[in-house]
């Protein structure tokens, strides 16, 4: 029968996207259906047989031949004299089955038709890709930079799916340059429209976990187990590790001999400073491990207000707060407790929340964010120093020191 390009149009497609034959027949026939209950009002009485392998295509209309004048509907009944044009020997009550050209759809129909078919497979290639992707979300992917925008990164993998990299959800230290392959992992895979939204995150913890497993073979052959992750994108992140068998050290597997093991890791994260820490139910022992590199003297907690008064010697202070309070956050996040730092032999020191009269709340997170919760642990820091760390004003951390200051004036 006449194609009229129809079947053609499929075959553009079909090559391309692998689309296999009972879905290839499925969103045939459906077009064609669609096409017919235009026209004819309705499709119940009519066969398609389609060989998409060889893009022939038949359409067959049956109806039932009643006496002359006393046709009812045009669609499902068919005259004795009609019928008798296409076979002499017709009959009251018998079944005329007549092939439907497509010329007799019409022009505007078949364009129509053309347009349906391309929409349909476009809209089950976005299905299978949406699929595909939903399934990897949560693992690492490679694509390459495609294009790069203010806002983020667009990358297209091999087979020609855009994966969107937001700027929220890179490593802050990230340069890209068209054609780099980039690793994230599919954090979410949306239909807007009909079309997928897939984001890669390189910021995630989760990535760092997987990369634990892609690097790391006891790892990834679960003789270790990553227990929790927690990162600032780029700056740094603590790992806590475990192993079921006594035999493997998680810490020295994770990190190899002179850090070789982890050394990839740290460059694909921009050289993320990742601290991996031995994993333990012992909640005073896993506070210990997760200030590392500071020494802990000793540790008071409160398990129903999830705080944990840490004491420690002053040189070991800062040690355990870290560059902009790093350290200290990422112990909170990795134990689940708010960390509060004392300085051992300090006890005429004050809490910071006892001038809550005289200093805002939002004043004293500020300097609870950088570790300091004590009276004498804000007055050991010079006023520029505590100007760089904070994001509070001169003005106002000099009031907050004439606070404190008055304190301890005898």
């Amino acid at each position: 029968m006449e194609n009229l390009a129809l079947i053609d149009s499929f075959s553009e497609f079909k090559d391309d996207k692998l689309i296999d034959r009972v879905t290839l027949m499925a969103i045939l026939e459906d077009v064609f259906r669609n096409a017919l209950k235009k026209k004819y009002g309705s499709d119940d009485n009519f066969d398609i047989i389609i060989n998409p392998d060889k893009g022939d295509l038949e359409i067959w209309r049956n109806r039932v031949v009643v006496a002359d004048g006393e046709v009812e509907d045009e669609n499902e009944e068919i005259s004795l004299s009609e019928a008798r044009k296409i076979e002499a020997d017709f009959e009251i009550g018998e079944d005329v089955s007549e092939e439907v050209k497509l010329i007799d759809l019409g022009r505007r129909s078949i364009l129509a038709l053309r347009q349906n078919l391309i929409s349909k497979i476009h809209e089950h290639d976005n299905t299978n890709v949406y699929k595909q992707f939903k399934e990897l979300e949560g693992e690492i992917y490679t694509a390459e930079v495609h294009h790069i925008r203010h806002r983020a990164v667009i990358l297209l993998d091999d087979e020609g799916n855009e994966i969107i990299l937001p700027k929220d959800k890179q490593i802050p230290s990230d340069f890209f340059r068209k054609g780099d392959n980039v690793r994230g992992i599919i954090e979410s895979v949306e239909l807007k429209g009909n079309k997928p939204s897939i984001i890669m995150s390189r910021a995630n913890p989760l990535f760092l976990e997987k990369l634990f497993e892609q690097e790391i073979p006891e790892v990834f052959d679960g003789l270790i187990t990553v227990k929790k992750v927690v990162r600032i994108p780029g700056e740094k992140a603590k790992v806590a590790v475990d192993s079921y068998d006594d035999r493997i050290d998680p810490v020295g597997a994770c990190v190899g001999m002179k850090g070789s093991r982890i050394h990839g890791i740290v460059r694909e994260l921009g050289n993320e400073n990742i601290d991996v820490i031995n994993y333990t139910n012992n909640l005073q022992l896993f506070i210990t491990r997760a200030l590392s590199p500071a020494r802990v003297t000793a540790i008071n907690i409160n398990e129903e207000t999830k705080r944990a008064e840490v004491i420690l010697k002053p040189e070991e202070v800062s040690k355990a707060i870290g560059r902009g309070g790093h350290n200290i956050r990422l112990a909170g996040q990795l134990t689940g407790y708010e960390i509060d730092v004392l300085r051992e032999g300090a006890e005429e020191d004050v809490e910071l929340r006892e001038f809550s009269d005289e200093i805002e709340e939002w004043i004293i997170q500020e300097f609870h964010k950088i570790g300091l919760d004590t009276a004498k642990s804000v007055l050991e820091h010079d006023v520029a120093d505590l100007v760089k760390r904070t994001d509070l004003e001169q003005e106002t951390i000099e009031e907050v020191v004439k606070i404190l200051k008055d304190e301890f004036k005898e």
